[in-house]
C-alpha cells in the first residue's frame, strides 16, 4: 500500500518503500592507492559542511579509509582500474556510508598483505557494520554512524 494525503489536504506520511534513496555524496573512483586520500578529503568536506563533531568526523574517516582500502587491496588482484563506488546518505542524525566494489567479494585469502584488522576496526568505530552484496552483484561494506 503506498502513501496517501488524508482528507484534509495534509502531506501523506512516509512509509518504508523499495524505492532507493538518493546519496547525498555519492563517488565512483578507479581503486588507486591515491583515490583513498580523495574519498577521506571529499568525506571530510563533507562532515564539516554537517558540522560533524571533530572527534566523530575522525572516527567516520578512518572507518571509511579502512573500506577504501580494502577495495584497493583485496578486490581485483593484479590490478587497479576497478571502480571503487562511495556513498553517504544522511537521515535522521545518522550517517550511512557504503563502500562498493564488482571485485572478488570478501573471501579469505591466505596471501593477503594485510593484517586483518581493517574490518574489526570499522565494526568499532561504525554505530552498525554491514558486509553484503548490492543489487548488481556488487561488494557492500556499509557503515552507520550516529551524528548527534
Amino acid at each position: 500500500m503506498g502513501t496517501t494525503a488524508d482528507d484534509r489536504g495534509n502531506a501523506p506520511d512516509r512509509e518504508a518503500t523499495a524505492e532507493p534513496v538518493t546519496p547525498d555524496l555519492e563517488l565512483t573512483l578507479p581503486s588507486r592507492p591515491e583515490n583513498v586520500a580523495v574519498v577521506r578529503h571529499a568525506l571530510g568536506g563533507f562532515g564539516d559542511a554537517l558540522e560533524v563533531p571533530d572527534h566523530a568526523l575522525a572516527d567516520i574517516k578512518l572507518a571509511v579509509t579502512e573500506a577504501c582500502t580494502n577495495v584497493v587491496v583485496h578486490a581485483y588482484p593484479g590490478r587497479d582500474d576497478g571502480p571503487l563506488g562511495v556513498t553517504a546518505t544522511v537521515d535522521e542524525g545518522s550517517l550511512t556510508v557504503v563502500v562498493r566494489d564488482h571485485g572478488r567479494g570478501i573471501v579469505p585469502r591466505p596471501d593477503s598483505p594485510g593484517l586483518g584488522l581493517g574490518l574489526p576496526l570499522i565494526a568499532t568505530l561504525a554505530e552498525s557494520l554491514e558486509l553484503g552484496t548490492g543489487p548488481d552483484e556488487e561488494t557492500e561494506v556499509r557503515m552507520t554512524f550516529e551524528l548527534v
